[in-house]
């Protein structure tokens, strides 16, 4: 004899698989579970793919904390403010920093089209650079040099200028296209002709944007290009815990006084975090409307087997069936039908997140273009990760909703009058 309950017993009994109107909308019930829980798992998934990729490619080739001078002003005392930085136990590397936006022309052979693009010039000092980011291990041509004119490109910006490791570039700063203007207007004969670099090696660090808009030369080449003498645009600080940012940038800010300001990681880049967690959480809620139906199909389902089961509902009363016992038996047929296409829509998403890229790559051949492309969405590859507080949540939500589905079926089957249930029909 099974320890089951009967009515657990007679919830399985009535799903096995029959020709009837019933099984067809159970097993559509279940597909739809399925499927909900699948696309909405699969969802949220790729989304925190995004979300977490975004913060490593960013934290990648960025450091957790900026710490700049007032508003239109050079740090003159950077290995001072460097010093005060480092001291802070939440700091593990620091180093100095110049940035801007320059011009860069080519220097091809004879006959061929010179081609121009604007982007930003950083410059490091090598040996601190291994601490701060990825970029010494990330040149994928070439090598990591930057010294006596050196400079490294992004990898969609070299291939944009049509240019390799070993060709020359020139590079015009604001300053020498300021000298060129008054040059101009005061009709002198000589006029900047940029900086001449050499391209030693041209990197990948795997987001796109730094890959096509960033070039990086030392930290005297970049305080040459601005002409800012021996000071820097500010400290680039790397920290051991990078949540904590800003409680550190506050902290270094105290410290330093009202002329310096902190900048964190999650501030320079909180608009499109932001927009990253607003579109999950829609996401979450429309395809949440999926399962939602599901339900309905289970209501509707178990509402025809009520009717169709009332004389044998009135038999299990007349035998001693309580109204909690009848009630449980359409519940628990609701919550097997959830459990199925939890356990079905769980695998399906596993096995479809296991081949993604595969599938990405299948669709693009199939449509001749690209799904994913990288210049909008930043990454060459689709990004997932699954979470087990999503999983839990999704699936629970389900289960839950299934169950609900079979409460009004319940309810009534529960209410039946054993005489009026006999009498039917």
């Amino acid at each position: 004899m099974s320890r089951l309950p009967f009515e657990l017993l007679l919830a399985l009994r009535y799903l096995r698989p029959k020709r009837t109107f019933v099984s067809v909308i159970t097993l559509i019930s279940v597909v739809g579970v399925a499927l909900g829980v699948a696309v909405l798992m699969i969802v949220i998934s790729v989304m925190s793919g995004f979300d977490q990729e975004l913060r490593d490619k960013i934290l990648g080739f960025n450091t957790h904390l900026k710490v700049v001078a007032a508003p239109r002003r050079t740090m003159q005392d950077y290995k001072r403010v460097m010093s005060i930085i480092s001291s802070n136990r939440e700091v593990k590397a620091v180093g100095p920093f110049v940035i801007g936006q320059v011009l860069i022309r080519t220097e091809p052979p004879q006959g061929v089209e010179p081609l121009n693009r604007a982007a930003y010039v950083r410059g490091i000092v090598p040996a601190l650079e291994t601490n701060l980011t990825i970029l010494p291990h990330s040149i994928k041509e070439g090598k990591f040099d930057v010294g006596d004119r050196g400079l490294l490109i992004g990898l969609e910006l070299a291939q944009e200028l049509q240019v390799e490791a070993g060709d020359r570039v020139l590079i015009y700063s604001p300053g020498e296209l300021e000298k060129w203007r008054k040059s101009v207007e005061e009709k002198q004969q000589k006029v900047s002709a940029g900086v001449e670099y050499e391209v030693r090696g041209i990197f990948d660090v795997g987001y796109f944007d730094f890959n096509a808009s960033v070039v990086v030369v030392s930290l005297s080449d970049a305080q040459e290009l601005f002409d800012l003498g021996t000071s820097v645009h500010g400290i680039m600080a790397m920290l051991k815990e990078p949540n904590r940012a800003r409680l550190v940038g506050d902290q270094i800010q105290t410290i330093l006084g009202p002329n310096y300001h902190a900048t964190t990681w999650m501030e320079e880049n909180a608009n499109i975090l932001n927009a990253l967690v607003v579109e999950k959480n829609v996401q979450f809620v429309v395809l949440f409307f999926t399962m939602i139906v599901a339900a309905l199909c289970i209501l509707s389902a178990l509402i025809t087997f009520v009717i169709q089961k009332t004389r044998e509902i009135g038999m299990l009363k007349a035998l001693g069936a309580t109204d909690l016992q009848v009630a449980g038996l359409f519940l628990s047929q609701g919550a097997f039908v959830g459990a199925i296409g939890d356990i079905a829509g769980y695998c399906f998403a596993r096995l479809a997140l296991a081949y993604r890229n595969e599938f990405l790559h299948f669709m693009d051949r199939v449509f001749g273009f690209s799904l994913f492309p990288p210049s909008i969405y930043q990454f060459t590859e689709l990004p997932a990760l699954i979470l087990a507080r999503d999983s839990l949540l999704i699936c629970g939500s389900a289960w839950i909703i299934c169950i609900l589905g079979g409460a009004i079926p319940a309810w009534h089957a529960a209410r039946l009058k054993p005489v009026e249930a006999l009498r039917y029909e």
